[in-house]
């Protein structure tokens, strides 16, 4: 155990398929940490990314859970003590992403987008803050929010109520942790286009581009990038940042459904 907790040690949810997650938690493994990646439905992907960590000597082990189940994350955060010693990190980046029309939008249809997208991120934090409070050198959360929280778009209303929480969930937890333990901080990052859907054509990527002042997109990189400043800097707390390369004060043109063109 002793040699373990010499190893900072870094949780991401929803780290299991190569998503932004999954970036993440590479991102972190290079800088050296131990990791526990995280995943619900995605086995197969996780024991894919475990050995190829494992393959060049980062100490890794993974964990399924349903982070809108507390019991669930109670027995994850459990396992990660268990298996680890310790917690520093943990950046929260498990949620779902839905198309649905207002008109089809149901009650259900906005539980399960809170349940996942709020519930479970409140869940992690709180767990994971709880434990860091009791380290001396504390540790850093990172929550994942969305930039256009402050500009929706069509037919995503279920997602957009539950990400729109994530920024108050952030500092209230900012101050509850700092409260108990200064050494806790919690942080938002605000994506923009930072990864192509799977299934976007290349017309829809080009639009992504153009949707930026930096004219690029597709770079989960930057938003590892962005953990590692918050996790760097011991003065920043309580903030939310855009990685969007400008996208949530670029005004676009509007097409006659009201989607950015």
């Amino acid at each position: 155990m002793s040699q373990q907790q010499e190893k900072r040690v870094a949780c991401v949810t929803g780290s299991g398929r190569k998503r932004v997650g999954n970036v993440i938690a590479r991102n972190l493994a290079e800088a050296g940490y131990a990791i526990a990646l995280h995943y619900h439905s995605s086995e197969e992907a996780a024991r894919v990314t475990q050995e190829e960590l494992r393959g060049v000597g980062v100490d890794c082990e993974i964990y399924k859970a349903n982070v809108a189940v507390e019991n669930e994350v109670d027995q994850m955060f459990d396992a990660i003590h268990r298996d680890f010693g310790q917690l520093d990190v943990l950046v929260a980046t498990a949620a779902i992403w839905e198309t649905i029309s207002l008109e089809e939008t149901t009650a259900d249809d906005l539980w399960r987008n809170f349940n996942v997208n709020t519930l479970g991120t409140f869940l992690c934090a709180r767990r994971a803050g709880l434990q860091m409070v009791e380290q001396s050198d504390g540790g850093a959360i990172i929550t994942i929010g969305d930039w256009a929280i402050s500009r929706p778009y069509l037919d995503h209303s279920a997602y957009f109520v539950s990400k729109g929480a994530i920024p108050t969930l952030t500092r209230a937890l900012a101050v509850e942790l700092a409260s108990r333990n200064p050494q806790v901080r919690v942080n938002c990052i605000h994506p923009g286009p930072v990864m192509f859907p799977p299934d976007a054509s290349e017309k829809e990527q080009e639009r992504m581009r153009q949707s930026t002042l930096t004219k690029a997109a597709d770079c989960p990189k930057t938003v590892a990038m962005a953990v590692q400043f918050l996790i760097d800097n011991p003065f920043v707390t309580g903030t939310c940042l855009p990685v969007d390369g400008g996208r949530s004060i670029y005004a676009q043109e509007i097409d006659s459904k009201g989607r950015a063109i």
